[in-house]
């Protein structure tokens, strides 16, 4: 439809009502609306619903009609930028702006879903197809914001107690501050396109938009687009960044985060955006950055966005699940599982799957933190039946669970499904990077229950570590557990050896019992790769309950058996990022220990320094075919940016 430009609000409006369905959980009403409608709007509507669907579920054989109908909408909006040349201008923006910003949605969406498969191939593929949006980024940033975002509120008030990491940046300084600010990099591109994002002296009043119009669109949109690339760019693997690097951009992290926060805090649908984006991000470096600089400030963001995003639209399923990582993060698991079984409780609109079963996906991983392995189990089994990603991940892991009861029977049974999985989903003809890891794992089962028996059969119970404690290595489960539960592993893993550990640290000597007995002597050795993966989870429950020491003696074990070890051969870089992590906590505790005004400004850049030394030989050992590489490789990238803003709260600048 060619619209004219005074009908664009309409369109907007109509479309919008869609998108609250959307994030209501009500997919089939959300489908209805976008149907009823023919602009550009709808069609972007219409493909956000199949992207959700694709990205919250994996669900990557709906990227099709994603692409179909984003393309759709990619179209329309060109049509009408053609048209707006000849129009007059209808918002505070040069015409047009409004059908720029929406083909750059579409592109930046598309160019999104390459980067789930979490391989090398996938990130470069994400890296190409976001090119082209860049520079339209930029350029639509540089005409919207032309002074910087400093004047626009977000959505926590709230300024960071020592360190503005999160809030401010220098490229997006005004008035004062600006003489000292840094010029912002140019751009990936901007050497041919002339999109240049130098920061203005003269400080200007921040543009006012009513909620619901097309200049809210704009300015919401803008610093959503813009704070998204940036933010994707950071988080990709060094390897990948390094390509970014060469080719010319360089990615400003603090700037993209508060570029998202001035878009949450409006109310249009790129806010929504906006505080998912936060919200995931948030909820990913409380996770696996595995130390943050300042995380009350993070969760003190993390729950304004929540909050703000609860209250619109409270039966929405993306929201419930923020809801319950904060607690999961603040250290009540206990919280975080009333909270998400709530949420999947009968009475509130179930239509949107994928969103559900993020839902039941945190509660498995929560069940299985808090040693509930039975419930744990049957959580895993139940995202099969609602998610399509990794049938092959979900089995293996309840069969984890089994393993961890000592059901056996119940476990083999679930492994025997795994491989005939494994051949039914593939990524592009490749198995996904867990599905790599899997195969491993059952051939090493086997190889050492034929060495026990004779035979392969019954190999599950050659498995002495469940392989879900393991898997949950990679999503650093084990960190934000109660004591009661990380005293618990000890005592389990201790004991779940022929051998017993060569350090008795007072925590293990406290929790096993001096008459419990090992097992009996088998009819095979302990493997390196067994004895290494061990230390390494007794030295993440041991900082887990503040025993630095302990942690620090199996950190040092897993490393020296890396060397011995065959199959296992990420357990190095693991092994090495964990000792970075270690030396940041131990401080923290001195420090706290020392009292917030006696701080050991030397002592800290010594064991910041030391991190970065071990995060370097982290990466050294993350190559491409070390199992999950790439998840490690974003996890030393988080965790270098918060050495950086602890830098910075300390004034440390070598």
């Amino acid at each position: 439809m060619d619209a004219a430009p005074q009908d664009t609000e309409a369109q907007l409006r109509a479309a919008r009502v869609g998108f609250d369905y959307l994030f209501a959980n009500d997919l089939q009403k959300a489908r209805d609306t976008f149907a009823a409608g023919d602009s550009p709007f709808h069609a972007m509507g219409h493909g956000v619903c199949a992207f959700l669907e694709a990205a919250l579920g994996m669900e990557t054989g709906l990227m099709a009609e994603a692409s179909r109908l984003l393309a759709l909408s990619e179209a329309g909006a060109k049509k009408q930028l053609k048209l707006a040349r000849y129009s007059s201008q209808t918002t505070q923006f040069p015409p047009g702006t409004e059908w720029e910003l929406l083909h750059s949605d579409a592109v930046i969406l598309l160019g999104l879903t390459h980067a789930l498969s979490e391989s090398y191939m996938g990130y470069l593929q994400c890296l190409y197809a976001m090119n082209s949006a860049h520079s339209k980024f930029s350029k639509l940033y540089k005409t919207v914001y032309p002074n910087g975002l400093d004047e626009y509120a977000t959505p926590a008030a709230s300024a960071p107690g020592s360190r503005a990491a999160s809030i401010r940046s220098e490229a997006s300084a005004t008035g004062s501050t600006a003489a000292a600010a840094k010029p912002a990099k140019s751009g990936f591109f901007s050497r041919f396109t002339g999109a240049s994002l130098a920061v203005p002296t003269a400080p200007r009043t921040p543009i006012n938009a009513a909620e619901g119009t097309v200049d809210e669109l704009i300015l919401s949109g803008t610093a959503f687009g813009y704070g998204l690339f940036n933010l994707v760019f950071s988080l990709l693997p060094a390897k990948i960044r390094g390509v970014v690097g060469f080719l010319g951009f360089q990615h400003d992290r603090k700037l993209a985060l508060r570029a998202l926060a001035v878009s949450a805090a409006k109310t249009d649908v790129h806010a929504v955006f906006a505080g998912l984006s936060l919200m995931t991000y948030h909820g990913v470096v409380l996770l696996l950055a595995g130390y943050q600089a300042d995380e009350e400030h993070i969760l003190r963001q993390y729950r304004a966005i929540v909050d703000k995003l609860e209250a619109r639209y409270p039966t929405g399923s993306l929201w419930i699940l923020n809801r319950a990582k904060i607690l999961r993060m603040s250290y009540d698991p206990d919280g975080a599982i009333k909270v998400l079984q709530d949420g999947l409780a009968p009475g509130l609109p179930h239509t949107f799957a994928q969103a559900d079963g993020l839902l039941l996906f945190e509660l498995a991983w929560t069940l299985l933190s808090q040693r509930r392995y039975q419930e744990a189990a049957d959580a895993f089994i139940r995202v099969t039946e609602i998610n399509s990603w990794s049938h092959a991940t979900y089995y293996f892991i309840a069969a984890g669970c089994y393993i961890s009861l000592k059901n056996y029977e119940k476990a083999q049974e679930l492994l025997d499904q795994v491989p005939e999985l494994i051949e039914k989903r593939k990524i592009g003809g490749k198995d996904l990077p867990t599905e790599v890891f899997i195969k491993k794992k059952l051939a090493f089962y086997k190889e050492q229950q034929t060495i026990a028996t004779g035979s392969e059969a019954g190999y599950a119970h050659a498995a002495r570590i469940s392989p879900a404690e393991e898997l949950a290595l990679f999503w650093n489960t084990h960190t934000r557990i109660t004591k009661d539960a990380a005293l618990a592993h000890i005592q389990d893993w201790a004991t779940c050896l022929s051998t017993p550990p060569e350090f008795k640290s007072d925590t293990l000597t406290s929790v096993v019992d001096k008459e419990q007995t090992l097992p009996p002597p088998t009819d095979r050795p302990d493997t390196a790769d067994e004895l290494a993966i061990r230390s390494l989870l007794l030295a993440i429950v041991h900082r887990t309950v503040g025993d630095f020491s302990g942690s620090r003696a199996f950190l040092e074990d897993a490393i020296a058996r890396q060397p011995a070890i065959q199959v296992s051969t990420w357990v190095g870089g693991v092994a090495w990022f964990e000792f970075a992590v270690l030396d940041l906590k131990e401080m923290d505790s001195k420090s706290d220990e020392a009292g917030g005004d006696n701080v050991d400004t030397d002592a800290w850049a010594r064991a910041l320094k030391g991190a970065l030394e071990k995060l370097d030989k982290a990466l050294s050992l993350a190559t491409q075919q070390v199992d999950l590489s790439s998840r490690l490789d974003s996890r030393i990238a988080m965790l270098k940016d918060e050495i950086a803003s602890k830098k910075e709260m300390l004034g440390i600048t070598a």
